[in-house]
């Protein structure tokens, strides 16, 4: 890799852990700064980026990740149970498992290919669904989902005082801000390796193999070690995700392996732009904004909204526009999913790319004509 190239990416780096350290400042004024969203724009970023991995490089479709998400999340309590509430061993301990049923999961299910493939990864989501949710209810706690107890051993935190005690860091509790903070710091590690596999001879190869796996078979190259590799790392950001759940809230249901989780993931991957190192990230931060702030709103907030129209005409929109918030939210995210695909099949990335090219012409015409002018005027 040349070093003009390198530069550019710890630019491009040092540009997004900015933004993101600073993200309680800018998200305010749109009514996003508070510790518990921001929480969930970091998780679910690094869980959109694990699949982007997978689907954007090597366009295998998977409809199973959610069955890494539960892992990481059953994992990291168990370690607040029986070892410690520092968040550390948690979250390693998560990666690793997550890990191993990735590369179980992925031998059995990159067999296949096309459809066949996103089938099989569904039908393992809906077994361990299924598993967690009744036949392993001495490990996960079924319907009840896996909480934490006062009879807990925790051998490295010896005897607790009253109450469940607080996850922490080192004794820096993580809630709040320092909740946030510390998933910020992961969210920045994971766009980091994720950045240097796009940059890297592999990401080139499972690039490839997007292209046309056909012909590189043909060559006699071996796809499967790359594409099983692929499905392992996307699994363990899909783990690390789960783990970061359970460090903000300590509690592990089966619900969080459902196929709407592997859905919700796959949604924000094209609404950002697969394929794309940032799309990803756009497309969680707009599904999890959406949900926050549509879902919350009933029929007295819409009144107030449209006050300023005439009583039966606000009547009349209150009506129509109440169908696609509350609980018919994901009726105003349809809506969303369709206008992008239909319009910009490339997610949000292709929309900003065509508005910087805009620009760029824009204001090429705008220096070509002052240039022009003084040379008419000879």
């Amino acid at each position: 890799m040349n070093m003009p190239l390198l530069r550019n990416d710890w630019v491009v780096m040092a540009i997004f852990t900015l933004v993101v350290l600073t993200a309680p400042v800018w998200l305010t004024p749109v009514g996003a700064g508070y510790p518990d969203l921001l929480q969930k724009f970091a998780i679910f970023g690094i869980f959109a980026i694990g699949f982007n991995l997978l689907f954007g490089l090597t366009g295998y479709l998977s409809f199973g990740h959610a069955v890494f998400l539960g892992v990481g999340s059953y994992t990291a309590v168990w370690s607040f149970k029986l070892l410690t509430m520092n968040v550390i061993p948690a979250v390693i301990f998560s990666v690793l498992v997550a890990g191993l049923f990735a590369v179980v999961i992925g031998f059995l299910s990159l067999r296949r290919s096309g459809i066949y493939f996103s089938i099989l990864t569904l039908a393992f989501a809906q077994m361990s669904y299924n598993l967690a949710y009744s036949v392993l209810t001495p490990l996960t706690n079924g319907e009840t989902g896996l909480q934490l107890t006062m009879n807990d051993p925790r051998v490295l935190d010896g005897p607790v005082g009253e109450g469940l005690p607080s996850t922490q860091l080192f004794g820096l509790e993580m809630s709040g801000y320092s909740g946030f903070y510390f998933c910020a710091v992961m969210l920045i590690i994971g766009f980091f390796i994720s950045l240097r596999i796009f940059r890297s001879p592999f990401g080139l190869k499972l690039l490839a193999i997007k292209s046309n796996q056909t012909r590189m078979k043909y060559t006699g190259f071996n796809t499967r070690p790359y594409l099983l590799t692929a499905f392992v790392i996307s699994g363990m950001y899909a783990g690390l995700a789960g783990s970061l759940m359970a460090v903000t809230d300590p509690l592990a249901g089966a619900e969080r392996m459902q196929w709407t989780a592997s859905g919700e993931v796959v949604l924000m991957t094209i609404l950002g732009g697969a394929g794309t190192l940032l799309g990803p990230l756009f497309g969680a931060g707009i599904i999890k904004y959406f949900e926050n702030i549509f879902s919350a709103m009933n029929d007295m907030r819409l009144h107030e909204i449209f006050a300023f129209l005439p009583d039966w005409l606000e009547n009349i929109v209150v009506a129509i526009t109440s169908e696609f918030v509350g609980e018919g939210w994901h009726l105003t995210l349809g809506l969303l999913f369709m206008i992008v695909v239909i319009f910009l099949p490339g997610g949000v990335m292709e929309g900003i790319r065509h508005a910087n090219t805009y620009i760029r012409r824009l204001f090429s015409m705008i220096g070509n004509r002052d240039v022009a002018v003084p040379a008419e005027k000879e």
